[in-house]
């Protein structure tokens, strides 16, 4: 999920962060030459930083980021040395994503990250996982801490099957159109969704889905304000405009015949 979660905004711990493990018997703590590692980052609680991500986040030769400065400054606080950092975010993908598969196939290992959260949701990732694809080179992941996951984990709403479809476009009529093509759809739908649109959003699933559908939004997940709010449509736009709007969003849409 693209961050405001800046890792000056996230809580800190009261104890000094433990050194990443050392790679003793488990191979999967050493990068490798040629591979890349899309590695997940916290989402907000810095606890979240896996043993593994720290390993190979201390070893890696390159770390594509975002943001080399959010990236730079999440190393600092986690207490990782500081790698090399690549810019490779919305504006350069495209060809960043080929530069990094070269050094990739030169012999380079190299760290995808976010400035929060798991690469290639909502977030950049996928072209220079694709490019690795397409080469032959091998890709590994490194999960941990995403925003849709941890949601829906903890929503209450059905879990069986969902659709992520991030975010959508800022137009009402194409948020619109989309809410009627799944008007009844059998699953959960999820989305992401920023400050500056989320009441406008719930104000639209409640004209266009009704009332009574049954949403969850969700906000600083993971965070000291960690906000859910779970109920029919009505209900939760009425919490909604009593809640501070910072940060970005995680949406959740019940099947129509859902109750809760």
């Amino acid at each position: 999920m693209s961050a405001t979660d800046d890792p000056s905004s996230l809580p800190s711990s009261s104890s000094p962060s433990p050194p990443p493990p050392t790679a003793g018997t488990n191979a999967s703590l050493t990068p490798r030459p040629g591979h890349l590692y899309v590695v997940a980052t916290p989402i907000g609680n810095l606890a979240d930083m896996t043993g593994r991500a720290r390993a190979i986040l201390s070893a890696v030769d390159l770390i594509a980021c975002e943001d080399t400065r959010t990236t730079g400054a999440l190393l600092s606080r986690l207490a990782l040395p500081h790698r090399r950092l690549a810019a490779y975010h919305d504006h350069n993908e495209t060809e960043a994503a080929e530069h990094l598969a070269a050094q990739l196939a030169a012999g380079k290992s190299v760290a995808v990250v976010s400035d929060a959260g798991t690469p290639a949701l909502s977030d950049p990732g996928f072209r220079i996982v694709r490019a690795c694809r397409r080469r032959g080179l091998p890709v590994v992941p490194v999960p941990g801490a995403c925003a849709l996951t941890a949601v829906i984990s903890a929503a209450g709403l059905p879990t069986n099957g969902f659709l992520f479809a991030g975010f959508l476009p800022p137009k009402t009529a194409a948020r619109t159109a989309f809410l009627e093509k799944y008007r009844d759809f059998e699953y959960t739908l999820a989305l992401y969704e920023s400050c500056h649109r989320i009441g406008a959003f719930v104000d639209e699933i409640t004209a266009t889905l009704g009332p009574a559908r049954v949403l969850c939004v969700a906000k600083e997940v993971t965070k000291l304000h960690e906000t859910f709010l779970t109920g029919p449509a009505d209900d939760v736009r009425a919490r909604l405009a009593k809640t501070s709007l910072k940060g970005e969003f995680t949406l959740l849409i019940a099947p129509a015949d859902f109750v809760l």
